[in-house]
């Protein structure tokens, strides 16, 4: 095989074999790296005048890399997340290109020498109850899009699941029969949970079923959420989410200033999670209910949460006699750790 053509045959091994078969990564993680890819092929079209047909291995080496990295900075203005984000899927791409072909073996292990830039930590950003319960209030009207409406922004909040979580489930994913009410969520890596429902929520559910899948038309088959266009029924979309929450999230912010002047889905998934925290519930409980694989993920809410720190401290330094005295958190890290919602 040509040496020109190689880029191309490992590009589409990767994509439609390696990735979604081999690996089982799901279709988003996919796409993720995909667009990855279709920026690099942007970079040299614009940057470097260099056609896709003309694009092969000996072309990206580690500068090359470094210039495309530069200007998803300077050009793209992305940030160290999404930079690292782009890096890692062409790693990826790489490896497996040099299991494929040993000879490629060099120019990923050069590739791998680049390093992710340090990222930092952004601060939580969540609802306060009064917030949500204004947003939640906006979808007045017993119409059938404001029962839609005000029924998916209760799920999301209820569940915390990803707006993408939502879009998937299907009738056969609600057990509303079980001892527990709940319903199973696949998330990142295809992993399933199981996340309780509220009854509230369930009286919701409820009435949201009898507008959109009534008893005689109902398939278990069915998506939850769904649109119909010109007669024919499809997944309802991410942009479609977005653009009603931003309508209601405008709407209430005119009422109460409490109300964050963006609205998005992962602003629910966030509030939901902080607000079981304040409520004591521990993070190990919380990892699970959001489906994080590891406890450092969820860790965030507990960094967030500079009023229950206060709180905490005030509480203690209550406690205390003399002003003279020592606190009595000083020189105990496992007592600063429980002041600080880590333990």
């Amino acid at each position: 095989m040509k040496q020109d053509e190689r880029f191309f045959k490992y590009v589409r091994g990767f994509l439609t074999v390696y990735m979604p078969k081999q690996k089982c990564f799901s279709e988003q993680t996919v796409k993720s790296y995909r667009d990855s890819i279709n920026l690099l092929r942007r970079f040299l079209a614009e940057e470097k005048h260099v056609p896709f047909t003309k694009i092969t291995f000996a072309l990206l080496d580690r500068n090359l890399i470094c210039e495309f990295l530069d200007w998803l900075q300077s050009v793209r203005k992305c940030g160290a997340s999404s930079m690292n984000q782009r890096l890692t899927a062409l790693k990826s791409l790489f490896k497996y290109a040099a299991m494929e072909d040993a000879s490629l073996m060099m120019a990923y292990m050069e590739l791998e020498k680049i390093p992710v830039q340090k990222t930092q930590h952004p601060n939580v950003k969540y609802m306060s109850e009064k917030a949500l319960s204004m947003i939640l209030a906006q979808p007045s009207k017993n119409t059938k899009q404001d029962i839609r409406d005000r029924f998916f922004m209760i799920f999301m909040y209820d569940t915390a699941a990803r707006v993408q979580e939502l879009l998937d489930l299907t009738l056969k994913d609600l057990h509303l029969d079980d001892s527990t009410p709940c319903a199973y969520l696949t998330g990142k890596g295809r992993k399933t949970r199981v996340v309780p429902l509220l009854e509230k929520t369930v009286e919701h559910l409820h009435l949201y079923m009898e507008h959109f899948h009534p008893n005689a038309a109902r398939k278990n088959s069915d998506l939850l959420f769904y649109t119909v266009i010109k007669g024919n029924i499809g997944k309802m979309s991410v942009d479609n989410v977005a653009s009603f929450l931003k309508r209601h999230g405008a709407a209430a912010r005119l009422i109460c200033q409490e109300v964050p002047e963006r609205v998005h889905p992962h602003l629910f998934r966030h509030t939901r999670a902080m607000h079981l925290y304040q409520m004591g519930v521990p993070l190990s409980y919380i990892k699970d209910f959001l489906g994080h694989t590891c406890i450092n993920t969820t860790d965030i809410y507990a960094r967030a949460d500079v009023t229950m720190l206060k709180n905490a401290l005030e509480k203690v330094s209550k406690s205390i006699g003399a002003q003279d005295e020592h606190p009595i958190w000083q020189d105990n890290e496992e007592l600063i750790l429980k002041l600080c919602g880590l333990k």
